[in-house]
C-alpha cells in the first residue's frame, strides 16, 4: 500500500462512504461540513496519478439547532453519509445528524447564460421603454463550478437520536435508525415516514436494549437488519407485516459462561452491522471481535475475528477512559473476500477470509510518506518486546481508527484517523 495524506479542516471526521462507482468519496465531520472528493482521471503524462483524490466539493450540511421544547442542543455532527446510485450528470448523497436527514445534490455547471432582455450583464434590471430590439440569450463556456444544493429534509421523525441510514435497493426508499424505532421514508415525500420497528417498552424502566445499527440487504428490497446492544442481529422481512416487530431470523451468538465478567454486556454491544455485496453473509463488529454470519446459520457465526484480544486485561481503564463505549466501523473488500476494521493507536486490522491471514497497519504522518509502503505493526503483551514490536502498554487510545471505507471494486481505501482522511492504494509496480 502507498498512501496519500490530506487533512481535513480542524475537525474530526465522523463517516467516510465511496459512491457506487469509487469515482468520489465523501467525509463528514463533527463540524456538519462534508467533503467530496473526486478520483483524478488517468493522463498520458502521469499515469501513476491515477487513483489520487482531490477535493471536488465542500459544503456545510447542517447547522447546530436547539429543540425547545426539549432544552437540548442538537449537534451538526455528520453521524453517516449514503450515496444514491447515479442517474444522470448529477450526483445525489443523503446525510444526517441526530435528528434530521438531508438529500444533497452535487452538479458542475460550467456554461452561463448571457444576453437577457430584461436585465444587463451585471444583472440590473433594465427600463422596458429602453429596450428596442430583441437579443437572443446564449450560452458560453466558464470556470467550472460544483454546487451542492439540498433537495429534501426529512425531520421530525425521531425521538432518538439517528445512529444510521440505509438506502434501499429499490432506489425510491431509505430508512433512519435511532435508539428504539427505524423509519421507512419515500426519497419523495418528505412530511411523512412509516414507522417498521419500534422496541421502545410501555414502561421506560423495562428498557434492556436499544438499536445499534441497521442495513438494508443489498438486492432484496424487502429484508433489511437491525443490530442490539445486547450483541444479536435481527433480519426482518417487510413482506411480513407493515411493523416488523417479529423478526424472520434471529443471530446471536451464546456467550461462554467462562468468560463472563462485568464487561460482558458492553462489548457484545454490536458497533456496525454490514452485508456482504453478494447478500450472503453478515458482517457485524462488536468491542473486540469482528465476526461473519451466513445468513442460512442463526446459531453461530462462520468465522470470527479477533481484532484486538490484547485489549482484554485492560478493559478495567478503557471503561474508566470511556474508550469501552467507542463504535467502531467495519467494511468489506469488493469480492467481499477481505474484510477491514479500526482499532486504537491509529492501527486497522485487515483479515484474508480465503488464507486467513491477517494484518495490522498504521495511519500516522510520520509513517505515511505519499507513495510509501506501509510496514505491518504488532503488538507484545508483556515481557520483552522486539525492536519492531509496539508494547500494549504504550499504545495510545486517543488515536482510534473508528471510520473506514473500500473502493467497490479496486484495492483503494479510505480511513479516517481523528481530523486527518488517510487514502492507501495497492502498490502499482
Amino acid at each position: 500500500f502507498y498512501a496519500l495524506l490530506c487533512s481535513v479542516a480542524a475537525d474530526i471526521i465522523s463517516t467516510v462512504e465511496f459512491n457506487s462507482t469509487g469515482e468520489l468519496l465523501a467525509t463528514g465531520d463533527k463540524g456538519g461540513r462534508v467533503v467530496v472528493f473526486q478520483r483524478e482521471q488517468e493522463s498520458k503524462n502521469q499515469p501513476h496519478r491515477r487513483g489520487e483524490y482531490n477535493v471536488y466539493s465542500t459544503f456545510q450540511s447542517h447547522e447546530p439547532e436547539f429543540d425547545y421544547l426539549k432544552s437540548l442542543e442538537i449537534e451538526e455532527k455528520i453521524n453517516k453519509i449514503r450515496w444514491l446510485p447515479q442517474q444522470n450528470a448529477a450526483y445525489f448523497l443523503l446525510s444526517t445528524n441526530d435528528k434530521t436527514v438531508k438529500l444533497w445534490k452535487i452538479s458542475e455547471r460550467d456554461k452561463r447564460p448571457e444576453g437577457y432582455n430584461l436585465k444587463d450583464e451585471d444583472g440590473r434590471i433594465r427600463d422596458p421603454t429602453t429596450i428596442t430590439a430583441l437579443r437572443v440569450p446564449v450560452l458560453r463556456p466558464m470556470d467550472l463550478m460544483v454546487e451542492a444544493t439540498p433537495r429534501r429534509v426529512f425531520s421530525n421523525a425521531h425521538t432518538y437520536h439517528i445512529n444510521s441510514i440505509s438506502v434501499n435497493s429499490d432506489y425510491e426508499t431509505f430508512m433512519s435508525t435511532d435508539d428504539l424505532r427505524i423509519n421507512l421514508w419515500n426519497l419523495e415525500i418528505t412530511n411523512r415516514s412509516f414507522n417498521i420497528v419500534d422496541i421502545k417498552p410501555v414502561n421506560m424502566e423495562e428498557l434492556t436494549e436499544v438499536i445499534t445499527a441497521a442495513e438494508f440487504h443489498p438486492h432484496q428490497c424487502n429484508t433489511f437488519v437491525y443490530s442490539s446492544s445486547k450483541g444479536s442481529i435481527r433480519l426482518c422481512d417487510m413482506r411480513a407485516s407493515a411493523l416488523c416487530d417479529n423478526h424472520s431470523k434471529f443471530f446471536e451468538e451464546p456467550e461462554d459462561p467462562s468468560n463472563r465478567s462485568f464487561f460482558s454486556e458492553i462489548i457484545s454491544s454490536i458497533s456496525d452491522v454490514k452485508f456482504s455485496h453478494s447478500g450472503r453473509y453478515l458482517m457485524t463488529r462488536d468491542y473486540l471481535t469482528v465476526k461473519v454470519w451466513d445468513l442460512n446459520m442463526e446459531s453461530k457465526p462462520l468465522e470470527t475475528y479477533q481484532v484486538h484480544d490484547y485489549l482484554r486485561s485492560k478493559l478495567c481503564s478503557l471503561y474508566e477512559n470511556d474508550c469501552i463505549f467507542d463504535k467502531f466501523e467495519c467494511v468489506w473488500n469488493g469480492s467481499d473476500s477481505v474484510i477491514m476494521t479500526g482499532s486504537y493507536n491509529n492501527f486497522f486490522r485487515m483479515f484474508d477470509r480465503n488464507t486467513k491471514r491477517d494484518v495490522t497497519l498504521e495511519a500516522s504522518r510520520e509513517n505515511s510518506k505519499p507513495r510509501a509502503i506501509l510496514k505491518p505493526r504488532k503488538v507484545c503483551v508483556g515481557g520483552k518486546c522486539r525492536k519492531d514490536e509496539i508494547s500494549v502498554d504504550s499504545l495510545d487510545f486517543s488515536k482510534k481508527i473508528l471510520h473506514t471505507a473500500w473502493h467497490p471494486y479496486e484495492n483503494i481505501i479510505a480511513v479516517a484517523a481523528t481530523n486527518n482522511l488517510y487514502i492507501f492504494q495497492d502498490k502499482v509496480n
